[in-house]
């Protein structure tokens, strides 16, 4: 399996090493190309160019889409989602003052309630797993501390 690696590795080296030497007849003829490596040479150049530019517009895209509006200017809000079962999902969404009841299943979202009464979500610290805490006292970086 080594071997096979190898030599597919080694294979547009192996190219190169066979393009001809030039001779006298050729020297005197005006150069046409570069020959195998040249286009090789052009070939791997014009990949890192594409690659390049796919990654550059990845990058110009996350920071263009971190420009938009922040979480906390948000119109509408997430307030709670529960799972009905594996495609159905109730949620619970504040727009404005108004809370509304969403069903969401596969191509379709219904506004199921629109709430007289706003359901008073409590502030709840972030639960941290034992294990990940545990893990973080170990490590002298309990998150207690840093409060």
């Amino acid at each position: 399996m080594k071997k096979a690696l190898g030599f597919f590795a080694a294979l547009p080296f192996s190219v190169l090493a066979a393009e001809p030497v030039a001779t006298a007849t050729t020297a005197a003829a005006p150069a046409v190309s570069g020959g195998v490596a040249g286009q090789l040479t052009q070939l791997v150049l014009g990949l890192l160019l594409v690659l390049g530019l796919i990654f550059f517009l990845a990058w110009l895209l996350r920071r263009v889409q971190q420009a938009g509006p922040a979480g906390k200017g948000q119109v509408i809000e997430l307030i709670g989602s529960r799972a009905l079962g594996p495609r159905d999902r109730l949620m619970l969404v504040q727009v404005g003052n108004e809370q509304i009841l969403l069903g969401l299943s596969p191509g379709t979202i219904t506004a199921l309630h629109v709430l007289k009464e706003p359901v008073q979500v409590p502030v709840t610290e972030k639960a941290t797993p034992e294990f990940a805490q545990r893990l973080l006292e170990l490590m002298g970086k309990d998150q207690k501390d840093k409060k």
